[in-house]
């Protein structure tokens, strides 16, 4: 019984790898083409060879140059349908290929509140927008307890566009190659007020190797050519879901990015 269970658990976690993480979805998907490679990385388990990654991630080698490849697609767009069609044409990541869709945006273009997150999961990558399943729904519960909403007065994207298998967490390599596509995002935005949603979107936008639990709440300044934001960090709603405990001081960080908001709009328009 113990060696079937063990069976059992290597063939969930490497339907997991493959990013086949749901028994039923509202779309069809061509699961046999997905995992083509389980039966070799199952074979080479039970002889005991250490198996080849079944999603690879980026060679660190080829990094340098695909970031220069990126850098260069961003040089001369200037407009958000511009940009969407470069991060389409791009064919730096494995991660296109696993894809269902690209998740580029959501909310209001003009908003001069920004957010970033980390990357699609499951619900965001079969509809196409980001922070659309359950943390995402956290999300907008949060946020409407300030004011903002993305029918309205925020603009929200990720770090990376595409769906990361088993919705792991994004490698430095896949983060640096879709470094210069969110720079670029923001840049159009323009926004007043950047907020980085989890520890991906800290460390790929402030480029400081902190936790979060030490830079949650924290204003900083994200400098783009002359066009300086304040930028503050939130813990995640994935991570508030698991660690409800968390919920008071996820508000009192909300409320410092309340009073930010009313001290520009003050200061933009003064009674």
């Amino acid at each position: 019984m113990s060696h079937d269970l063990k069976e059992i658990k290597e063939y969930l976690q490497l339907h997991a790898d493959l990013g086949i993480t749901e028994i039923f979805s509202s779309v069809p998907e061509h699961i046999f083409e997905k995992t083509k490679t389980f039966a070799i990385v199952r074979a080479k388990k039970k002889a005991g060879d250490s198996p080849t990654p079944v999603v690879s991630s980026m060679p660190l080698v080829k990094t340098p140059a695909l970031v220069e490849t990126a850098q260069k697609s961003c040089d001369n767009i200037g407009s958000l349908e511009e940009l969407k069609a470069a991060i389409v044409a791009f064919d730096g990541s494995d991660l296109k290929k696993m894809a269902t869709n690209l998740v580029f945006s959501d909310g209001n273009p003009g908003a001069k509140v920004m957010i970033i997150g980390e990357a699609p999961g499951a619900d965001e990558d079969r509809e196409g927008k980001p922070f659309v399943g359950m943390s995402g729904k956290l999300l907008d519960r949060m946020l409407s307890t300030i004011g903002l909403a993305r029918e309205k007065n925020i603009y929200i994207t990720n770090i990376l566009p595409y769906r990361p298998p088993g919705n792991r967490t994004p490698t430095p390599a896949e983060m640096a190659v879709f470094r210069p596509f969110i720079i670029k995002h923001i840049e159009l935005i323009a926004p007043k007020i950047l907020i980085l949603v989890g520890a991906t979107a800290l460390k790929t936008i402030l480029q400081k190797d902190l936790p979060i639990t030490k830079m949650h709440g924290v204003w900083n300044d994200f400098t783009i050519g002359s066009h300086t934001i304040k930028t503050i960090p939130l813990y995640h709603p994935a991570y508030v879901l698991r660690s409800p405990l968390q919920k008071r001081t996820v508000w009192q960080d909300l409320l410092e990015i309340q009073d930010k908001i009313d001290s520009w709009i003050v200061n933009t328009f003064p009674l």
